[in-house]
């Protein structure tokens, strides 16, 4: 989505959301020391989930098959040739 849409950075006022598998740290009113990554590496973090998400699309896309569905619908696999054709390949 990224790729036909525009990548994010730190700093470029876009809304991501974002779930965490952290540290399950203790309840309490006493400051605690956290490490962060600096600002700078924040994008390529970014660029990372973009890549990610892009090549999730696309093997979704080339892996599929043609099915049938609900009240006899029809959906038909993505035709590989076709695919590459229009990619200009």
């Amino acid at each position: 989505l990224a790729r036909v849409g525009g990548n994010g950075f730190n700093g470029s006022g876009d809304i991501f959301l974002a779930f965490a598998t952290g540290n399950d740290l203790p309840r309490g009113d006493q400051p605690l020391a956290l490490t962060m990554l600096p600002h700078d590496c924040m994008n390529e973090l970014f660029r990372a989930a973009a890549e990610s998400t892009e090549e999730a699309i696309l093997n979704a896309l080339c892996a599929a098959e043609t099915m049938h569905g609900f009240n006899g619908s029809l959906v038909h696999a993505l035709p590989h040739d076709a695919l590459l054709r229009a990619m200009g390949r």
